[in-house]
C-alpha cells in the first residue's frame, strides 16, 4: 500500500526562468498540479522535503496550501543534466479509489546457471492499480534460470488489486551465454579432440 507523505506547499506567483532561478536558490521546488479538469495550480515545494519524498516511486503526496489540501501522484521529474537535482515536478490530481496507470520498477534476484548471464530488457513494467494501492516495485527470480529460459511480463507475479498493462508476452529477463563463450559441452569436446591429436602425435612420433 502506498503511504501518503505531505508537502507544505506556496502559490506561485512569478514566473520565468528568473523566477525559477531564485526559487531554487531559496531550495524550493517549482511544481505544477493539474488532472480531473481542474485549473493547472503552479506552486512552490519545500527542496528537502520534496527530495526526500521522491525517492519513492509512484510517490503518493498530499500538498497544502492556504487551508487546502490535495491528493497527487507524482507523474514526471525534471533533474538537472549535471547535478541531478530536482528542477521542476508534474504532481496528477487523484482521488482515493481511483485506479492509475503507472510503471513500477522490477527487481531482479538470484543468479543464473554458471556461464550464463541475465539480460534484463525491462526494467519496468505498466500496470493499473488504485492510487492508495501502488506497489513499490515487483520481483523476479531468475535463480538457476539455464540458457534460452525467460521470464515474460505475464509470468511476473503481481499483488492483488493490481492488473498489468504492459504486453504480457514481453521478455522481463533472458538468460543467454555471453558472446565468444564456450559452452561445457563445447570445452568437452575440445579437451577430448586435443587428447587426441596428441595420441596420434606421440604414435607418429613412434
Amino acid at each position: 500500500m502506498s503511504d501518503t507523505l505531505k508537502l507544505a506547499a506556496e502559490k506561485r506567483t512569478e514566473f520565468g526562468k528568473g523566477a525559477a532561478r531564485r526559487a531554487r536558490m531559496a531550495h524550493q521546488v517549482p511544481a505544477v498540479i493539474y488532472g480531473h479538469g481542474a485549473n493547472p495550480l503552479h506552486v512552490l515545494l519545500p527542496g528537502h522535503d520534496t527530495m526526500m519524498a521522491l525517492k519513492h516511486s509512484n510517490a503518493l503526496i498530499t500538498v497544502e496550501w492556504d487551508g487546502q489540501k490535495q491528493l497527487v501522484l507524482t507523474k514526471d521529474v525534471q533533474r538537472h543534466p549535471v547535478k541531478r537535482t530536482i528542477e521542476h515536478v508534474d504532481l496528477l490530481i487523484v482521488h482515493k479509489g481511483e485506479k492509475v496507470t503507472v510503471d513500477i520498477p522490477v527487481h531482479v534476484l538470484g543468479e543464473p546457471f554458471p556461464g550464463t548471464v541475465a539480460v534484463t530488457e525491462h526494467t519496468t513494467l505498466s500496470i493499473e492499480a488504485e492510487a492508495t494501492h501502488i506497489p513499490e516495485s515487483v520481483e523476479v527470480t531468475i535463480e538457476g534460470l539455464e540458457e534460452g529460459e525467460r521470464i515474460l511480463a505475464g509470468d511476473v507475479k503481481l499483488p492483488g488489486g493490481s492488473t498489468l498493462v504492459t504486453d504480457p508476452e514481453a521478455t522481463v529477463v533472458a538468460i543467454s551465454v555471453p558472446r565468444g563463450a564456450v559452452s561445457e559441452e563445447e570445452q568437452e569436446a575440445a579437451d577430448a579432440a586435443a587428447e587426441e591429436a596428441a595420441d596420434a602425435a606421440d604414435t607418429d612420433a613412434e
